[in-house]
């Protein structure tokens, strides 16, 4: 049985606070993903590294936010929500001011770990939601969080850009510590003290300490696959050690008592679909929005041919606008006619989209107009969605388990579905762009498939 938002929950002003405070939080993640991507490459040169080494500072970032996300998240059952919220902020905090002042390379990697810790914000958001706010409130705050998830309606990463060329990147370390303040102080005097007895029992650390390492092992198959051949012996060494590490997680949660993940939920239409639907959905449409769509735009050859400026104002802003607009009332309207029901329509839109995109690969009008249809589908819908549901369904017993693998589940499927099509897109042909488009269209008809697979459990 899952357990639904208590119906005498937060209401007005408490709930506001609780909602601000969280969206602080998720802010301070999402600030130092977006606002630091452009400026890496005067960081790679005033670390004296190079561009391929500079792009480590993103990539453990998104690592250690997938195992933070899942660790941290389902730590929370015992330790305590908001207690495990301060931790996070003081560790992304500390990262931040680390990153600020180094001129040391591997040094900056640390910092950059320490504030991946940050993405588990976006887990225990969730999870206090579910827990404080009322009955009547939750998809709509489910809603209001997710916008978050574009950043501030698609321009930090514009901003990062402007303070990096006039103040250097450490000015915006700077300013991401200041949000980390802010959300720490937030998170201290607005939220709600935590109550006992969410989960009975004790931490699964080996289980944690195995499945973060096929988290890694995972995340290396897919970097080698895209770089040197899915095939080659050096992906598929790392694929076999993430199968077998998946092995040996499933022999030691089937010893627990108080498993990380109940095995026996795994394999239910309650968790499963929720999982594989995140996946695939991530590797066909933000595969798309986030790298193909830049990539064909900038293309002088078989594409438009933009600047890096005019790409990212047509065509990454427009749809993390509609996003920051939309989440809030899709998160409403599924809280009134059905979280699963409202998911299947965003998914199917979704895949409309795509075709039509598909089918228009250097079409500017229609990519504006589709882009910007995608931003409601799938940031405001389907996000909203995925996101209330990983909470809905966890079993009671476990009540951040789906929450804590779906989150990993994001950066899975992003870096599945960008290394499928990378290839494709990155051919500099029209052709090309139509392949790489096609897999990821096929991508989300089958995400489409996964949602139907999904259920509600009994009340």
């Amino acid at each position: 049985m899952a357990v639904s938002p208590g119906s005498g929950g937060l209401e007005g002003r408490s709930a506001a606070m609780l909602v601000a405070a969280l969206m602080l939080a998720i802010l301070a993640f999402q600030l130092n993903c977006s606002m630091i991507s452009p400026a890496l490459p005067e960081m790679a040169m005033q670390l004296h590294v190079s561009l391929t080494d500079i792009s480590q500072v993103s990539s453990l970032f998104f690592l250690s936010g997938s195992i933070c996300g899942v660790v941290l998240s389902r730590f929370s059952d015992f330790f305590g929500r908001r207690r495990m919220l301060i931790v996070v902020m003081l560790l992304c905090s500390a990262g931040t001011l680390l990153s600020a002042v180094t001129h040391d390379y591997y040094t900056m990697l640390l910092g950059r770990v320490l504030q991946g810790a940050s993405s588990a914000t976006f887990q225990l958001s969730y999870l206090l939601l579910h827990q404080k706010i009322s009955r009547r409130l939750f998809g709509t705050a489910i809603g209001v969080i997710t916008a978050v998830n574009g950043g501030v309606g698609g321009v930090d990463g514009y901003i990062g850009g402007l303070l990096s060329d006039n103040y250097g990147y450490q000015s915006i370390f700077l300013i991401t510590l200041a949000v980390c303040g802010l959300a720490l102080l937030a998170v201290s005097t607005l939220l709600p003290k935590d109550t006992p007895g969410v989960a009975q029992g004790s931490m699964d650390w080996w289980g944690a300490a195995v499945l973060s390492v096929s988290i890694v092992f995972i995340n290396v198959y897919l970097n080698k696959g895209s770089s040197v051949g899915w095939f080659s012996a050096q992906a598929l060494l790392y694929l076999v050690l993430f199968v077998l590490a998946i092995l040996a997680f499933g022999a030691i949660e089937k010893r627990r008592k108080t498993p990380l993940v109940p095995v026996d939920h795994f394999f239910t239409r309650h968790f499963w679909p929720v999982i594989t639907t995140t996946i695939l959905i991530l590797a066909g449409v933000f595969s798309v929005i986030g790298f193909a769509i830049i990539i064909i735009s900038q293309d002088t050859h078989a594409g438009l041919g933009m600047s890096a400026a005019l790409s990212s104002l047509l065509f990454l802003t427009p749809p993390a606008l509609m996003g920051f607009v939309s989440a809030p009332p899709a998160g409403w309207l599924a809280g009134k006619i059905g979280w699963i029901k409202t998911l299947r329509t965003g998914l199917m839109l979704c895949l409309l989209l795509m075709v039509i995109i598909t089918l228009n690969p250097v079409n500017k009008p229609v990519l504006l107009i589709g882009l910007a249809l995608l931003g409601i589908t799938y940031y405001g819908v389907v996000l909203s969605c995925i996101s209330g549901l990983s909470v809905l369904l966890s079993p009671k017993e476990a009540p951040s388990s789906l929450t804590a693998v779906n989150g990993a589940s994001f950066g899975l499927g992003a870096g599945l579905g960008i290394g499928l099509i990378a290839a494709h897109i990155g051919s500099g042909t029209l052709q090309g762009f139509t392949h790489g488009l096609m897999i990821s269209t096929g991508l989300t008809a089958l995400a489409v498939i996964s949602g139907f697979m999904l259920k509600m459990r009994d009340a």
